[in-house]
């Protein structure tokens, strides 16, 4: 038997909210609206009060608690199971969605994710990424809702600071690096394959129009790049993941994200940031040519993302050898290094992050 999921419908326009109630009022006359605490002072007012126009009735908003870990949604299953609503809402990044999707799949309810930022594909992926109160990485969860609706409105992404969208783009790019890697384990079938040649697509629409969607939101414009790049890091990602399933959903980059989380500092680096340092690792692993290395990181040069451990906040100089082993350990056992076509031990890990910063720092002092 052959099992793969799909995400919900996927809405994209401007001003879309605005009409959220034709879209709602499918699923019931009772909402829960939860979400981070910026993306609820942006949107609360106005999807309240065209809810609530519209007989809808809707709860008082909820922050999500700021980390997808089981202590928060289990304290958000307490809070929303009197209410007994008929759909819950999620307006935010992909902690908070990722957070309601798991709530979803407590509930059995049907899950409308509404994101704020352009930054990754949870809004249309059937997992969600577990972690500590503190925000350390714990697992991927599959007891998680696959979103039944995306609502994307582009004049709420414009809006957002540009770093969010860079970070979106370091988080997709990884598609193409971590699928290929993946699928040389599998037995190659038409999902598999067919993830593997859409996030090469992707990988090279990044390349060519990243840079100008984010001059879109410098400039405050809508432009057809900053709409591709959208659909791009929020969707085709998304279905990326899907298609591919466990067989090339995620690698050594992803490995080294949650292994980085170890360090205070990176959690306030945002995960796609994380995640492209990552994809610089993977590829010092794989053992692959300097000049190769360095070709992605030109591009991190032009889009800012950070190619440095330095970048992240982290000082290396002052690592002790005690938590390099740590780092290294812990980051060779995370689900997603099983992934690579080879067993990859600790060291490696550690050599990998050494090789990628040693060549980001000589790509800066150039």
């Amino acid at each position: 038997m052959k099992i793969v999921s799909g995400h919900g419908n996927y809405i994209r326009g401007q001003g879309l909210l605005g009409q959220i109630e034709e879209y709602v009022g499918t699923f019931g006359k009772k909402a829960c609206l939860v979400g981070g605490k910026t993306s609820l002072s942006l949107v609360s007012d106005s999807i309240i009060k065209a809810l609530s126009q519209h007989g809808i009735d809707v709860h008082a908003p909820i922050w999500y608690g700021g980390e997808c870990s089981e202590s928060n949604i289990l304290d958000l299953k307490n809070q929303v199971e009197e209410f007994n609503p008929d759909v819950l809402l999620v307006a935010g990044g992909g902690k908070a969605i990722d957070t309601v999707k798991a709530l979803g799949y407590l509930l059995n309810l049907p899950v409308i994710a509404i994101p704020t930022i352009a930054s990754t594909c949870a809004a249309a992926t059937c997992i969600s990424i577990l972690y500590d109160d503190n925000g350390e990485y714990l697992e991927i969860s599959r007891k998680s809702k696959n979103p039944d609706l995306i609502l994307v409105d582009t004049q709420i992404i414009l809006e957002a600071p540009v770093r969010y969208l860079t970070s979106g783009i370091g988080d997709t790019i990884a598609k193409w690096f971590e699928s290929k890697a993946a699928n040389q384990k599998a037995e190659p079938n038409a999902f598999n394959c067919g993830a593997v040649a859409l996030a090469r697509f992707v990988y090279e629409l990044l390349l060519k129009e990243g840079k100008s969607a984010q001059e879109s939101i410098h400039k405050g414009a809508i432009s057809r790049e900053l709409e591709d790049v959208i659909d791009a890091i929020i969707v085709v990602s998304g279905s990326i993941s899907n298609y591919g399933g466990d067989d090339c959903r995620t690698a050594a980059a992803h490995a080294v994200y949650s292994g980085l989380t170890i360090f205070p500092e990176v959690h306030e680096v945002y995960h796609g940031e994380i995640v492209a340092f990552g994809i610089l690792t993977q590829l010092a692993i794989e053992g692959r040519s300097d000049e190769e290395i360095l070709e992605v990181i030109n591009y991190y040069k032009q889009v800012d993302l950070p190619s440095t451990l330095g970048e992240m906040g982290i000082n290396a100089s002052l690592i002790t050898e005690e938590k390099w082993e740590i780092l290294g350990n812990v980051t060779a056992k995370i689900e997603d290094m099983v992934n690579m076509p080879f067993e990859v031990t600790p060291q490696m890990v550690i050599d990998g992050i050494h090789r990628a910063d040693k060549l980001g720092r000589s790509s800066i002092e150039v």
